[in-house]
């Protein structure tokens, strides 16, 4: 018999942060290890949000291997949380190696394998044999895989659009490979679910160069555009057009530039002979350049808004310039993009925003699902990656292509779906399942304490109380001292301050008296104390924070 277990641990209701595990038998395989950058209401100091691997870690002795599909953060950026923890070896396309070393090498992480793979090839892990395809998307070297099981391949299609048009070969998607695969047996299909809800193919929409082409035509001047540094189809779309108009490029961002020349030396792009202007050339007075300023995530608005303010080292705006916002708004970056405008309008500046109404991102549509479907001809379907109501779009093209409702399989993080000898068989399982938030390098707890207290310190501010005692004779000689930050207005202030600053006294020589002073125990039963008395007075509940010293005299 046969046993095959899906699940993902990241993804599903929610933008990112994407990661799945195939089992089979007693063997694991990963698949992609993704952030998810927090909305704005999660910040608090978060910076990004990684999945929980602690089923991972608990069976890491099973893991075969860990596929990654391209180099997205949403796929890629929590590999080196991932790698800390278990060791197993990685399968990937040239490009996406060169960008996990770099990755890694940042995050000082050591002692991991690559296996450079081919987007369009086949190969075994152990006895378990894979094939991969090469899909469509922003980046190149984005690849699909199916992997063998006694009862049909389960296929993980990755991100992609179906595009006839494709002029380079490394963004290139083989029809006919995905067609043979679908010949061979599916068991399980998962597509992805960001754009499910789009009519039609994506392609042409997620092309940009009509619009940047009207952009170039309607100005002399210096031209600034933001890309999400990596969507190189945008960028390369970017660098074409002002070749075109011979223009000149500037790259901000060192990333980029970098990232470019990885692209050269694999023999995927080549930039135009003459059109770069080097850092130690550029200056603010040079019109025919396009500025591009390229980032990840929020930072590319972050970088922008720093330039809006006059606060860049770099780059200088004036009044005709023409600043092109090329990458479009997602969630958790709404509010530093809204800054960001505002600084722009307020310099005067031309603003040319696309947003994902008027340009599609490089997701699959109905269009581009069906014709997945139909290639595959899955016996079962599994929607994953996006809003929960996507994922119930997706399904519904699952729906309208013939699938029957119980062979469409929809999932939240955490819920397992199991087949033996290749029949879904309904069960309960389920894998727990926890944020995890990541705070600079470090984790913070999953219980969300440090969240809570940061909660509290945003919307009710702290006060802090200390005083000094004798440690022998318990008795106060100093103090007490009371700070508040962000809870009292300065006309209540030596009111509250004074009483605060009395109740501990109170508290602290009653328990002196009665001869039943703990110092834990008293700080506890002042911070319940002033607590009620705040509550009562300022209708806030701040983080209160009694300090007794205790002193050897």
């Amino acid at each position: 018999m046969e046993r095959v277990k899906y699940f993902t641990l990241g993804g599903n209701d929610e933008n990112g942060k994407n990661m799945s595990v195939i089992e089979i038998n007693d063997e694991i395989y990963i698949v992609d290890a993704g952030v998810r950058y927090p909305q704005s209401s999660e910040l608090l100091g978060v910076e990004i949000i990684i999945p929980d691997f602690s089923y991972l870690i608990k069976h890491k002795n099973r893991i075969r291997g860990i596929f990654i599909t391209h180099a997205h953060d949403d796929v890629m950026g929590a590999l080196p949380y991932l790698l800390k923890e278990i060791k197993a070896p990685i399968y990937t396309t040239p490009l996406t190696a060169i960008m996990i070393k770099d990755l890694l090498k940042k995050n000082h992480v050591k002692g991991y394998k690559i296996n450079e793979i081919k987007r369009n090839g086949e190969f075994k892990i152990g006895n378990r044999n894979v094939i991969t395809f090469g899909v469509t998307h922003s980046i190149p070297d984005t690849f699909g895989f199916a992997i063998y099981t006694k009862n049909g391949y389960i296929v993980h299609s990755s991100e992609y659009v179906i595009d006839f048009d494709v002029q380079k070969e490394s963004f290139g998607c083989d029809i006919a490979n995905l067609s043979e695969i679908g010949k061979k047996g599916v068991l399980m299909l998962t597509v992805e679910s960001v754009s499910a809800h789009k009519e039609g193919f994506t392609s042409p929409h997620h092309r940009i160069a009509d619009r940047l082409e009207r952009i170039f035509e309607s100005t002399k001047d210096r031209i600034i555009t933001t890309v999400y540094d990596q969507n190189i189809y945008r960028l390369i779309e970017v660098i074409e057009m002002a070749h075109k108009f011979k223009r000149k490029v500037f790259f901000y961002n060192e990333e980029q530039r970098k990232l470019l020349s990885h692209l050269e030396r694999l023999g995927y792009y080549k930039l135009p002979k003459g059109i770069e202007v080097y850092p130690n050339h550029f200056n603010n007075k040079m019109d025919n350049v396009v500025v591009i300023i390229g980032q990840t995530g929020p930072d590319v608005f972050r970088v922008m808004h720093r330039i809006a303010s006059g606060e860049d080292q770099i780059i200088e705006l004036n009044p005709k310039d023409t600043v092109v916002i090329a990458s479009p708004i997602v969630p958790g970056t709404d509010v530093i993009a809204g800054a960001m405008e505002d600084e722009l309008y307020k310099e005067g500046v031309r603003i040319e925003s696309m947003n994902y109404k008027e340009v599609a991102s490089m997701h699959a549509s109905k269009e581009d699902i069906k014709m997945m479907l139909s290639m595959m001809k899955p016996k079962y379907y599994v929607p994953i990656k996006g809003d929960y109501q996507n994922l119930i779009k997706n399904a519904d093209v699952g729906f309208d292509m013939g699938l029957l409702a119980k062979d469409i399989i929809v999932l939240d993080n955490g819920q397992v779906a199991t087949f033996e000898n290749g029949k879904h068989i309904h069960s309960k399982d389920t894998v727990k399942l926890e944020e995890v938030l990541i705070d600079g390098k470090e984790h913070l707890d999953t219980s969300g304490l440090v969240l809570r207290d940061r909660k509290i310190l945003a919307n009710d501010g702290a006060i802090i109380a200390g005083l000094v005692i004798n440690h022998k004779t318990k008795e106060i000689i100093g103090g007490p001292d009371v700070q508040s930050r962000g809870v009292i207005y300065l006309k209540n202030a030596d009111n509250i301050i004074g009483q605060v600053g009395e109740i501990l006294e109170k508290t602290v020589e009653t328990a002196r008296k009665e001869k039943r002073f703990e110092n834990v125990k008293v700080r506890n039963e002042a911070r319940e104390k002033i607590s009620r008395y705040i509550f009562k007075e300022t209708g806030k509940r701040p983080m209160v924070l009694p300090v007794i010293i205790e002193v050897n005299l």
